[in-house]
């Protein structure tokens, strides 16, 4: 076993997983051999990134420290550390159940993690990460925190106030990842929407998009994450004309029911919902939505089921994910509502619009087939190869296989493609 080896093991959303990036730059550059989610390690030293966002990450983020408690107990290794939104919001409570650890650090204080190893902060490296996706992609962070006060939400709790990044900052790191092979981008952030109002007066979203897409190599910018209020309406212009921009955009509405969302205090209703998708597809013609809905929050009604599912029918969003609804502690919702839907309606709502969506996703593939598309490999795995077309993105949304037979194709490299099959999810092509 090696004392010089550190695993981290790195739980939860995208944003967390850059902060696993950028830890790992430091330890590299402080002479360790650090590796991510290795099964198989055997490091002695073992860092937890934790997700404390809703009830299953925190159980996930919980049964992860107690597997390496158990294991420090055992012997089979020496330091355990636990980073991230789990350990910034109840520290001092895991603290005391499990005093295995040997130390909790917040969101915010992963550097002292360095410090802590008897190492020195590199900041020559502060802006440079090691990636541990797929070579050919990154994931962007260009803000922390969030603005907004939706009742069922804990992320203002635990990560604070809306902090953009600075566009200089974003294009530097940008350019570093591009220079190791980065071909796309998925920008991601709490909320794309509210990006620039704190350090420039204004939405900058579309501007350092721009900036993002002039450099060397890049093909492909999918932007994640952006919220209904003070939509940044100058992006799709960007979107409809830069051709490096894909027409693909996460925005997440939660809900369609006035009742709905303003329990949920969303700031937007129904009406205004449907004008600014019908406006987004009308300004960026063949765009691709996708959106996450929110079902069995404190106070929905069967009425606001069928509303939504009468919305889910009328818009056709091509991506669509949907959440039940769980208590987080300190929320407006926790505070002020009563969480009195049973989980299993919870689950029975979720799984009524899931259906919906399956019956979408199934026209929306049949409509691919005969189309030519670019597309980026990601894997092989047994008979085909899987690659992506700029309408999806990584691990959430379907991909496109290729049979392995008589393709020799390379991992992060773009081809088109001609969709000659589909299923309810997934589509199958030939190289043209």
């Amino acid at each position: 076993m090696n004392q010089t080896k550190i695993n981290i093991v790195s739980l939860g959303c995208s944003k967390n997983l850059v902060d696993t990036e950028l830890l790992m730059k430091q330890l590299d550059a402080n002479q360790f051999q650090v590796s991510c989610d290795e099964d198989s390690s055997d490091a002695r030293t073992i860092i937890i990134n934790t997700c404390g966002f809703i009830g299953d990450a925190k159980e996930e983020s919980i049964d992860m420290i107690l597997q390496y408690a158990d294991a420090k107990k055992a012997g089979v290794i020496d330091t355990l550390f636990v980073m991230g939104c789990l350990s910034e919001r109840y520290r001092d409570d895991l603290a005391v159940e499990i005093p295995e650890v040997d130390k909790f650090f917040g969101k915010f204080e992963w550097k002292s993690i360095v410090k802590e190893l008897n190492k020195e902060y590199k900041p020559d490296f502060s802006n440079m990460r090691m990636i541990t996706t797929p070579k050919h992609f990154a994931y962007l962070k260009i803000s922390e925190g969030c603005n907004r006060s939706c009742s069922y939400c804990a992320i203002p709790i635990i990560t604070g106030k809306h902090i953009s990044r600075p566009i200089e900052e974003i294009v530097e790191e940008a350019k570093n990842l591009a220079a190791t092979g980065v071909k796309e981008f998925l920008v991601i952030a709490q909320d794309l929407s509210y990006y620039g109002h704190d350090l420039y007066g204004k939405s900058m979203l579309a501007d350092l998009v721009e900036k993002l897409s002039e450099l060397e190599g890049l093909e492909w910018i999918k932007l994640h994450y952006a919220y209904p209020t003070q939509f940044p309406y100058d992006i799709l212009k960007v979107m409809r004309e830069n051709p490096k921009v894909c027409r693909y955009l996460d925005i997440a509405l939660q809900h369609s029911s006035d009742h709905m969302l303003s329990l949920m205090r969303r700031g937007i209703n129904r009406e205004r919902t449907v004008e600014l998708i019908n406006h987004i597809r009308e300004e960026v013609p063949g765009i691709t939505l996708r959106t996450t809905m929110l079902v069995g929050h404190p106070g929905e009604t069967e009425a606001d089921m069928e509303d939504l599912k009468d919305f889910v029918k009328e818009m056709k969003f091509e991506r669509l994910g949907v959440f039940p609804y769980s208590d987080e502690d300190d929320t407006y919702a926790a505070i002020n509502y009563e969480d009195n839907i049973p989980l299993e309606l919870k689950e029975s709502r979720k799984e009524e619009i899931m259906l919906l969506q399956q019956g979408i996703s199934y026209d929306v593939n049949e409509k691919r087939v005969g189309e030519e598309l670019k597309i980026v490999i990601d894997r092989k795995e047994g008979d085909y190869y899987y690659g992506r077309t700029e309408f999806d993105s990584y691990e959430v949304d379907p991909e496109v296989l290729i049979p392995v037979d008589g393709n020799q194709l390379n991992i992060g490299e773009f081809y088109t493609v001609k969709i000659n099959d589909f299923e309810d999810y997934d589509l199958f092509a030939e190289i043209i």
